[in-house]
C-alpha cells in the first residue's frame, strides 16, 4: 500500500476545506514546499497535490508551485485540480508529476478521459470520483468543487469507464468523510475492491491512524490519501508508513 500525504493548495498555500466549503478554510502558514520535504524526510514516496482554486474554476492555478515541488522533493507526484484537455494533462506532467489526476472531467465527459487513458497510458491517470449517497442511499458524483450534482451514480459510471477504457488508478473519496477525522468507510471500498478487483483503489476520506491504513489494506486497497490529519498533527506519518508496510509484509 502507498500512503499518500495530501496537500491541498490556493493562492499559493497549503490550506484545507471543511465539505467542500470555500467559506470554511483553514491556512497553514508554511510553504508547500518546504511541507513536501518534510514528508520526504519523514520516508513518503508519493505526494498527492490538488488546486482548490482550479477544481472550481477549470483551470489549474499551481503551476510554479508544483514544479517547485516535484524538482525540489524526492517524490514522485500525482497532481490534479481543474484538468479539462489533453493540453492540462500534459501541462501537469512537462511540471513533473508522475500521474495526473482527473476528477470532475472524468464525470462529465468519460469518452474523452478515456482517449487520454489511451494516449498517456494507465499509469499516468487516476481518475478520482468524489462520492456521497443521495436521500435514496445511491452514491453520487458532485463536482465543481462539490457544488453541482451530475446524472452518473459511482458504480454506473466505472463501468461506463471499463466499457471504453482501461482504467488503472481509481482514487475514491468520500465526501462525508473528508476532514472529519471519523475513519475511513470500509464498507465503500470493500464493495469497490469486490465490484473492480482489477483497479488499484486509492481510499480518501476521514483517515486518521495506523490503524485506518492497516484496515484499508486487509480490503486490498492499494493507496491511501491522507491530508487534514497530517497537517492537524492528528495523525503521524512515519507510523502510516510503518502500518502499510507490515500490512504489505502480512
Amino acid at each position: 500500500m502507498i500512503v499518500y500525504p495530501a496537500l491541498d493548495l490556493r493562492a499559493g498555500r497549503v490550506v484545507r476545506i471543511e465539505q467542500g466549503d470555500f467559506a470554511r478554510e483553514t491556512r497553514y502558514e508554511r510553504d508547500p514546499a518546504d511541507v513536501a520535504d518534510d514528508y520526504a524526510r519523514d520516508g513518503a514516496q508519493w505526494l498527492h497535490v490538488v488546486d482548490l482554486e482550479a477544481a472550481r474554476l477549470g483551470r489549474f492555478l499551481e503551476h510554479d508551485t508544483l514544479i517547485r515541488i516535484a524538482v525540489g522533493s524526492r517524490l514522485s507526484v500525482q497532481a490534479g485540480g481543474g484538468v479539462r484537455s489533453g493540453g492540462d494533462v500534459e501541462m501537469l506532467l512537462d511540471a513533473g508529476a508522475e500521474r495526473v489526476v482527473v476528477g470532475s472531467a472524468a464525470v462529465r465527459q468519460p469518452e474523452l478521459v478515456a482517449s487520454w487513458l489511451a494516449q498517456y497510458g494507465s499509469e499516468k491517470i487516476c481518475v478520482a470520483l468524489d462520492t456521497r449517497p443521495d436521500d435514496h442511499g445511491h452514491l453520487r458524483l458532485p463536482v465543481g468543487g462539490w457544488q453541482h450534482e451530475t446524472r452518473f451514480t459511482l458504480f454506473e459510471l466505472i463501468d461506463r469507464f471499463n466499457r471504453f477504457a482501461t482504467l488503472k488508478h481509481l482514487l475514491c473519496t468520500d465526501i462525508v468523510r473528508d476532514g472529519q477525522l471519523a475513519g475511513p468507510n470500509l464498507e465503500l471500498y470493500a464493495q469497490l475492491r469486490e465490484r473492480y478487483p482489477q483497479i488499484e483503489v486509492q481510499a480518501a476520506g476521514g483517515v486518521r491512524s495506523g490503524d485506518d491504513v492497516t484496515q484499508l489494506a486487509a480490503l486490498g486497497v492499494s493507496g491511501v490519501v491522507i491530508g487534514k490529519a497530517l497537517m492537524a498533527r492528528q495523525a503521524h506519518l512515519p507510523e502510516l508508513l510503518v502500518a502499510a508496510r507490515r500490512a504489505a509484509a502480512a
